[in-house]
């Protein structure tokens, strides 16, 4: 009895530590020196946003109201997928990648995914940083960096996986876009079964669909059998929901309209997606911008632009998780290509993810394309905005 009640106490206080740990903020480059600041995370963060402060952080939705969402929190594996057709095995690996990391126990995630080697060639991904040429540099970068999970091929997982599948979870990427067929095409191939992917420890797996893309209805149906045969054998899914056809880009770039991506979101949970990830919308109307002249393209209502959303960079975002059956599957936006002010935009996408209701972020080329102490940084930076108790659903 002893033993049992000195175990039990040891535990809550590994526990108490591993949250608390969670609630501070990196003083420097080391991964392993924090402060406990409040006050200056929400200061740093306001730096970061610059002229966009005010908006950002004071926005009040008044499109879909916070209330109807289902919002992240520290039980959202009892409250949100427990009730589902998921079985245990599966909330026993969601519980995994909800507990670990600096964002561990919040209801937030924060994900390094590096499957770029494929999808953007290794030579263009990693030239600016080769160390991450080698596997093991990737997932030392997730672990460092307090990551929940890292993402990548089934081979880079695969080459270390004895030594650290049990250190962080692994989410085993299947499906890739190669660009070294001539000319380029943009066709999703499986390059790994999900069997695969469970006896390497995996805790999750995730794939992407192009979807308007010609090659769409093909990638739903694989993927779809593939989630499908993931969930039986307990894996968590993860849905790269991207959207594909030239016809998107006219006046504007309608990828990343709300509308289009968000319907995109729709379609991955109904193939029972668990998380969603999908880029942060910039614009909206792209139903409208295809149903131009002659054309016919999908379904609108006007209540879309009118009731359901407006221009605030907020209000698109939540849209987009409306369409994750209202946050019931976490919404992650991704952080983007590389450039001059990663740190602004890493944080000003974790803003406008976290007040919309979103579950967090997953950005690799601005924490990986720069010195490893650097990218811990930046996704330290990320986190803080999940952490910071000022920043607040909108």
């Amino acid at each position: 009895m002893r033993v049992s009640w000195f175990n039990f106490s040891l535990r809550a206080f590994l526990q108490f530590l591993h949250f608390a740990k969670g609630l501070i903020e990196t003083d420097s480059l080391s991964p392993t020196v924090y402060s406990l600041s409040s006050t200056s995370m929400i200061t740093t963060i306001e730096n970061y946003l610059g002229n966009e402060a005010t908006s950002l952080l004071g926005h009040h939705c008044t499109t879909i109201s916070k209330e109807l969402l289902h919002l992240p929190g520290p039980d959202v594996v009892d409250r949100l997928f427990a009730p589902s057709d998921r079985n245990a095995r599966v909330l026993s690996n969601l519980q995994r990648l909800y507990a670990h990391g600096r964002l561990g126990g919040t209801g937030y995630l924060s994900i390094l995914p590096v499957d770029q080697g494929v999808e953007h060639s290794a030579g263009a991904s990693f030239a600016k940083n080769p160390i991450y040429f080698d596997p093991e540099n990737i997932v030392k970068l997730a672990i460092e960096g307090g990551c929940n999970a890292v993402a990548s091929t089934f081979g880079v997982l695969g080459s270390v996986a004895r030594k650290y599948a049990h250190h962080i979870p692994f989410l085993v990427k299947l499906n890739h876009n190669e660009l070294l067929t001539y000319p380029n095409q943009f066709h999703e191939i499986m390059f790994a079964g999900v069997e695969e992917a469970y006896e390497m420890g995996a805790a999750a797996v995730g794939a992407t669909i192009y979807f308007g893309s010609d090659d769409a209805g093909r990638e739903i149906v694989e993927v779809a059998e593939a989630f499908r045969y993931a969930h039986q054998l307990g894996l968590a899914t993860v849905l790269w929901c991207y959207l594909r056809n030239p016809a998107f880009k006219k006046d504007k770039d309608y990828h990343l309209s709300a509308d289009l991506t968000g319907q995109a979101n729709h379609l991955g949970v109904t193939i029972e997606a668990d998380i969603i990830k999908q880029k942060l919308p910039e614009n909206n109307g792209g139903y409208k911008a295809l149903n131009t002249g002659s054309s016919s393209y999908g379904k609108l209502d006007e209540r879309i632009y009118t009731k359901l959303t407006s221009d605030h960079p907020i209000d698109l975002c939540r849209y987009q998780v409306a369409n994750c059956y209202m946050g019931r599957a976490g919404l992650i936006n991704s952080g983007g290509a590389s450039g001059e002010h990663d740190f602004a935009e890493a944080v000003r996408t974790a803003v406008i993810n976290k007040r919309a209701g979103g579950t967090g972020l997953i950005s690799g080329r601005k924490a990986f394309q720069r010195p490893m102490e650097e990218g811990v940084k930046l996704l330290h930076a990320i986190q803080n905005v999940y952490l910071c108790n000022q920043v607040t659903i909108a």
